[in-house]
């Protein structure tokens, strides 16, 4: 089951705009988990996976969500390209490898 997860990094919250925010109780305990698998350096932090995102494509971010799957958690970054496309970037939250790169 898929769930949507909000970082728990005031500051990069305050500066990311499209920041995906929990919606349910539920999402605290995944914030929780979240926050603390960045702590022991088990998923990488947001500013390492936005260099790789854009590296890979680039343009301007939109949106960054944290989920969690059977393998782990992954980072869905959408990119808005130079020449109007929006692109979604999955990667491996804790190894940084790039899963998967498909339009929006």
């Amino acid at each position: 089951m898929k769930k949507t997860l909000l970082l728990a990094v005031a500051v990069t919250a305050l500066t990311l705009p499209g920041m995906t925010l929990a919606k349910d109780k539920d999402d605290k305990a995944d914030q929780r988990a979240a926050s603390a698998a960045l702590a022991r350096g088990e998923i990488l932090p947001i500013t390492r996976v936005l260099a790789i995102a854009t590296e890979r494509v680039p343009g301007d971010v939109l949106k960054v969500k944290l989920e969690r799957e059977s393998f782990g958690f992954k980072y869905e970054v959408k990119i808005l390209t130079g020449g109007g496309r929006v692109r979604e970037v999955e990667i491996d939250a804790r190894t940084g490898r790039v899963i998967k790169i498909e339009d929006d």
